[in-house]
């Protein structure tokens, strides 16, 4: 009995990853895959967009930059303003101009 032929074996390439995700759950109405993210690399500009609440959210985008680092930015940008809105809050600053 004699060994294999390491020749005869084809090389496996390396394992093809899976694409990142363009939809996620939404941070305000909680529903699963209804906000989508567009990214336009020519303007420099993400967009992030709910299909149930409306929500909306636009930041500045690189050649490196994917749909989950406009998401990532989106999820920072909703917790410094909850964060800022609590210091208001517990300061007690609530007043606010209204304009009619």
């Amino acid at each position: 009995m004699g060994k294999r032929k390491k020749s005869s074996r084809k090389p496996i390439g390396p394992k093809k990853s899976d694409p990142l995700p363009t939809t996620f759950t939404c941070l305000f109405c909680n529903h699963e895959k209804s906000v989508s993210v567009k990214l336009d690399r020519k303007a420099g500009v993400g967009e992030l967009d709910c299909r149930i609440c409306g929500q909306k959210f636009q930041c500045a985008v690189n050649y490196l930059s994917a749909a989950v680092d406009v998401y990532g930015e989106w999820v920072d940008a909703a917790d410094a303003v909850a964060k800022t809105v609590h210091a208001d809050v517990a300061s007690g600053n609530t007043t606010k101009s209204l304009k009619n």
